[in-house]
């Protein structure tokens, strides 16, 4: 209740950083590299990257805000100290922060899509998954921004993460191409990046399902989830309670 009060202040400057960006992204690449390379997959080269963009919108609207917005809760508001004074642990306050953040992220996401059905995308029933689909992906980006502000003492040592794990995972994702004719072990390797996966369902959501093979992409995004929850309910429990 607190963020959504709280949201209701900054809207507008958060939702322009959250969509215009991968918007910009989209433009950019989908009409200049459009210009080189008419189709891949299949596709319009812009409809291949409008859905594929989807993923940058809700790396950018989760894993950031999770970030920079814990650290300065946690450090210099101390917010996170006034709600631990009411009833309430650890567990609910990192929950609802990610919960939160996966609803933004959930909506933020579906702009590239919607920019990219201005520029020839065809609707299909499949994308009313998508929404779903960032959200639980949010969710997951959330608990690891979360996870490593817990790590972290100042807003400097986030450019390690940002560089070093953030910059990686979002160009070898998909987005922009595909990662079929790369060496094997990349696309191997690939499997172990929760951006390829989300790239990939939204992808099949929107030019069609590709079953059994996007019941283990949910499945790993799901784990992702799973796995960064925990792991930044007990990060943030050592950091504010021990």
């Amino acid at each position: 209740m607190r963020e959504v009060i709280n949201f209701s202040s900054y809207w507008r400057s958060t939702t322009f950083s959250s969509t215009v960006e991968p918007t910009i992204y989209l433009l950019a690449f989908g009409f200049g590299f459009g210009s080189l390379v008419a189709t891949v997959g299949g596709f319009p080269y812009v409809e291949f990257v409008g859905t594929g963009t989807v993923a940058t919108a809700v790396l950018f609207s989760s894993a950031f805000p999770a970030m920079f917005g814990t650290l300065v809760k946690q450090q210099y508001q101390r917010t996170y100290d006034a709600i631990l004074a009411a009833p309430v642990d650890t567990e609910e306050l990192v929950t609802a922060e990610a919960l939160w953040i996966a609803a933004r992220a959930g909506t933020y996401g579906c702009v590239p899509m919607v920019v990219a059905m201005a520029f020839g995308l065809d609707p299909s029933w499949g994308m009313l998954a998508v929404p779903p689909i960032a959200m639980i992906a949010g969710f997951g980006w959330a608990g690891f921004g979360i996870t490593i502000a817990s790590k972290m003492n100042s807003f400097e040592n986030f450019s390690y993460v940002i560089s070093a794990v953030l910059t990686p995972l979002f160009l070898v994702a998909g987005t922009f191409f595909p990662l079929d004719e790369l060496p094997e072990w990349a696309q191997a390797l690939a499997w172990l990046n929760p951006l390829y996966h989300l790239v990939e369902l939204v992808r099949h959501a929107v030019f069609g399902w590709e079953f059994p093979l996007d019941l283990a992409h949910l499945g790993i995004v799901i784990l992702f989830g799973l796995v960064t929850w925990r792991l930044a309910v007990a990060g943030m429990t050592r950091k504010l309670i021990t």
